[in-house]
């Protein structure tokens, strides 16, 4: 890898990016490095609140036949010391998730220090009149990343989107848009989770043929996926 790492976060840093988008730069880096790996199973970790059933929806659009393990997060200890075993000594899986930052917070916490490989990461601000989202990919996810910046500039709502790629030289790419008259983002959960759930061939035409909640989701989230 050829860019300069420490001029990558202070980049990073002054767009404002959450501190575990940062802690997990490293790992970020092993999953650019690493050679592609065969499927995993795949599981999704979703919180208690408004943005579990978007992003689960996305999720089924592409994984509709596959048990999928669906899985709410938390802070309790046993959760996370079970997380945490999981990842060091459970089975190959790939867990995908969208949860708001203070539990994105540990997880990928325990995920860097189990040397886990950190695909994607995303810092998603969505409020009642713009959104903003900040994303740092891997070579594999770097598509994911193109479709959901395609999904941003088509449904015409104004938004910024800040995309990092630790793996290339041109590393930050920024886009945005104003509001259009009849713009609106009211899918952009379940645009992420079929996203992260089809890394290899992003299925952003089923996502938006979703039907979605009348109100929009608001507030701040992280996404990840992370692979053990």
């Amino acid at each position: 890898m050829t860019i300069d790492r420490r001029s990558l976060i202070k980049g990073i840093a002054a767009c404002g990016i959450a501190a575990p988008i940062l802690a997990a730069l490293p790992t970020l880096a092993q999953a650019g490095m690493r050679a592609p790996t065969p499927d995993r199973t795949l599981r999704v970790m979703v919180g208690a609140g408004a943005a579990a059933s978007p992003f689960v929806r996305g999720v089924r659009t592409v994984a509709p036949a596959r048990a999928l393990d669906v899985r709410e997060a938390g802070l309790a200890i046993g959760f996370l010391l079970g997380f945490e075993q999981e990842l060091h000594s459970g089975p190959p899986t790939r867990v995908i998730g969208l949860l708001d930052d203070a539990l994105a917070t540990p997880l990928l916490d325990l995920a860097r220090s189990a040397g886990a490989r950190v695909a994607w990461l995303g810092q998603h601000v969505a409020d009642a009149g713009r959104m903003s989202h900040r994303l740092v990919t891997s070579p594999r996810t770097e598509a994911c990343a193109l479709a959901f910046g395609h999904y941003l500039e088509a449904c015409g709502a104004a938004f910024t989107l800040d995309h990092e790629r630790p793996y290339r030289a041109a590393a930050s790419v920024r886009s945005g848009a104003i509001a259009r008259a009849d713009g609106h983002a009211d899918r952009w959960a379940t645009v992420i989770g079929a996203l992260l759930a089809s890394p290899a061939a992003p299925a952003l035409d089923e996502a938006l043929r979703i039907r979605t909640a009348d109100v929009p989701l608001r507030g701040s989230f992280v996404s990840f996926s992370i692979e053990t």
